[in-house]
């Protein structure tokens, strides 16, 4: 019996077992390398042989699998997620999806899970934070962007060997209720208010882009006029305008006291534009003959206004410019937007559901769902249900198919007294 509990000297990359002098059992796992290249081992002990060897076969299954954790790798969710979302997402994703990431990391997720260790968080952890999230206040569609950003931070942890599953993959996300039903598209005579108000302002195109043609709003601002071809009446998409974050340009020593946007002396701190990365993103799309017009006499009113502002003038090759040149802030296009609605006499909306009415207005039409798909910058994969979301059927259609769904099945209706007196020049 003595001799079995001595230690057994095994070969580089097998497990060692040895009773202790302090009456227990051990063993030492090879586990892997660590970051300087030096073989790790784990240690661990049991007070009997055979508890040993059950937690040394589950050891070596983790490693096989690539589910182990990893050295000096005991993380805490707060420690993984502020990792994550610095030194790994930062670099390989789009500025705003950062900025999503590291609100939703920074404002929510820390505070909420923080403190548990990453190889012990559980599904049910996330799923009591949604739940708080939402009694405090929080619409579900913020939880659910917790929600994205723990997936993918812990999706990531898991392929390195952090953690052995992905619980927010497990956890059951807040429901989201779909709001399509509530965006009603402008009518044409909305349409026609807008395009009144429309032409007493300046930058009046960039507003019939987008009620047109369904132009996002980073398309628009984005777009420069080497991507106009107004001879032959398209224009080509090709990247999007970003929305600007500051620096504060002041000294530690003399701060301005304001926030870094509102600092005298900021500095610009993210690029103008970014590439469009999805193919379907990257696009040609037709111009009808009007908008060709007030794109001409955009252009020759930008000249204008270049020669006016002499050396005040900011270079640049943006279609649509501040009046001093320099493209347009996408916060001070939103706030255009509302007091374009405000003079036009126009319901109240989103600048975005002016792209859903530019959608609807190509299916009343009769445009086939593909070139829709290509002026719209759908994905073949993902149209259909853009198409689903984005059409609004008008009520005057709905009573036109429901007449001749009657007249189909109960044959063509009597014409009402009304009707017969018009006929008989009532």
């Amino acid at each position: 019996m003595e001799e079995q509990k001595k230690r057994k000297r095994r070969a580089n990359g097998e497990t060692s077992i040895y009773f202790g002098k302090d009456g227990r059992w051990h063993a030492r796992v090879p586990m892997g390398y660590k970051d300087n290249g030096e073989p790790y081992r784990r240690h661990i002990t049991r007070p009997t042989e055979t508890a040993l060897k059950d937690e040394v076969k589950r050891l070596e299954k983790q490693r096989d699998q690539g589910t182990a954790q990893q050295p000096g790798k005991l993380w805490t969710v707060e420690k993984w997620l502020c990792h994550w979302v610095e030194n790994i997402a930062k670099d390989v994703v789009s500025e705003n999806t950062y900025d999503g990431y590291e609100v939703a990391v920074r404002v929510h997720l820390v505070p909420g899970i923080g403190k548990h260790r990453l190889d012990r968080l559980e599904p049910e952890h996330l799923e009591s934070l949604y739940r708080r999230m939402q009694k405090n206040g929080s619409k579900p569609a913020t939880a659910h962007q917790a929600h994205r950003t723990a997936r993918t931070a812990l999706g990531e942890a898991v392929r390195r060997g952090y953690a052995a599953k992905n619980a927010a993959a497990l956890a059951k996300p807040p429901r989201v209720e779909g709001d399509e039903d509530e965006i009603e598209p402008y009518s044409v005579e909305e349409v026609q208010s807008l395009l009144i108000a429309v032409n007493k302002r300046r930058n009046s195109a960039r507003w019939m882009l987008a009620l047109a043609l369904g132009l996002r709003q980073g398309e628009t601002l984005g777009l420069r006029w080497a991507d106009v071809d107004l001879d032959n009446e398209y224009l080509k998409l090709r990247r999007n305008r970003l929305r600007p974050k500051y620096a504060h340009g002041c000294s530690d020593a003399s701060p301005c006291g304001r926030k870094a946007g509102y600092c005298p002396k900021r500095e610009q701190v993210r690029r103008e534009t970014k590439n469009t990365k999805s193919r379907a993103g990257r696009r040609a799309v037709p111009l009808p003959g009007p908008l060709v017009v007030m794109l001409r006499a955009h252009q020759e009113a930008q000249a204008v206004e270049r020669v006016r502002a002499g050396s005040l003038w900011a270079p640049s090759d943006y279609v649509f410019t501040k009046p001093l040149g320099g493209p347009l802030s996408p916060n001070t296009d939103y706030h255009d937007w509302k007091k374009l609605l405000g003079d036009a006499g126009v319901r109240d909306a989103r600048l975005h559901d002016a792209r859903h009415t530019a959608a609807t207005v190509l299916m009343l039409l009769g445009v086939p769902d593909r070139v829709i798909d290509q002026i719209m910058g759908w994905e073949p994969g993902t149209s259909s249900r853009m198409r689903a979301r984005y059409l609004h059927v008008p009520d005057a259609m709905l009573k036109d198919v429901a007449r001749k769904i009657a007249e189909a099945i109960w044959g063509p209706s009597e014409k009402s007294p009304t009707d017969k007196d018009q006929d008989n020049g009532a």
